[in-house]
């Protein structure tokens, strides 16, 4: 039987978690020194959208800085991981019913940068990113995800960036002492669907209180990525929460392991 490897969702937050030493980024470093390193990395990030579904195609990925108004020193982050065409192209060939198409012109964002800095600092682990298509409904994106199951068990670690609860209108740069209460309210019942591998809640998350979900999740491009490495897990799979907290009172940092 093939080793099944692990697949992870972190909640990203501000793109600063790649200079700042909180405990977030501690808690990266930490789980990064114990994990095993895989042959590749597919990263699903809230930071690629697209009319259609994408793989990177580029041997050399250039690492893009999709964000700005930040510290001069954010910018100067480097990241070279290389690409890995020969698995992006296999994903194209071997998932044509769900339509993947190359792309050689985006990179790696930050939604995926500033994780794996922190979880494999040499970057010599091999990442592509797969796009997310706005056309489809979060039950059709939990479709895409059970179809790229089989690469775990090539040594293939699917990473999905986003933030369960993620509202910028919302956010509080000047005060970070704790979140908004319908933030951990909705946070809190995402965590119990979790606990209780139910996928059809979490891809429903709308049913749970629609002034919530309007406040925890006004665009669902940040909550996409979780669903992904939600409907990866396979029945009696253990899930481990990697970190727990909120940042500027609006972000939920939640973050887990399957396998």
């Amino acid at each position: 039987m093939k080793i099944i490897t692990p697949a992870l969702f972190i909640g990203h937050g501000s793109p600063m978690n790649a200079i700042e030493k909180n405990n977030f980024t501690k808690s990266l470093i930490s789980f990064g020194k114990k994990i095993k390193k895989p042959k590749a990395i597919l990263v699903i990030s809230a930071h690629w959208t697209t009319p259609g579904t994408f793989v990177t195609g580029s041997a050399k990925p250039e690492q893009i800085y999709d964000f700005y108004g930040f510290p001069k020193e954010l910018y100067q982050i480097k990241y070279s991981a290389l690409g890995n065409l020969r698995l992006a192209k296999k994903i194209c060939e071997q998932f044509k019913n769900i339509h993947i198409k190359l792309n050689s012109e985006w990179g790696i964002d930050h939604g995926a940068w500033t994780v794996l800095k922190h979880l494999f600092p040499d970057a010599d682990v091999p990442v592509i990113q797969l796009s997310l298509n706005f056309n489809k409904t979060e039950k059709e994106h939990m479709a895409i995800a059970k179809k790229l199951s089989a690469l775990r068990q090539e040594g293939v670690m699917i990473i999905g960036s986003g933030n369960i609860v993620h509202n910028l209108a919302l956010i509080s740069w000047e005060r970070d002492d704790g979140a908004a209460e319908w933030a951990k309210e909705f946070d809190k019942k995402i965590k119990e669907y979790l606990l209780a591998d139910n996928k059809l809640a979490l891809a429903n998350y709308s049913d749970i209180n629609e002034d919530l979900k309007e406040r925890a999740v006004p665009t669902n491009e940040h909550y996409l990525p979780m669903l992904y490495i939600i409907a990866l897990r396979q029945p009696g799979e253990k899930l481990s929460f990697i970190y727990e907290g909120f940042e500027h009172r609006s972000l939920s940092m939640r973050s887990f392991i399957i396998g």
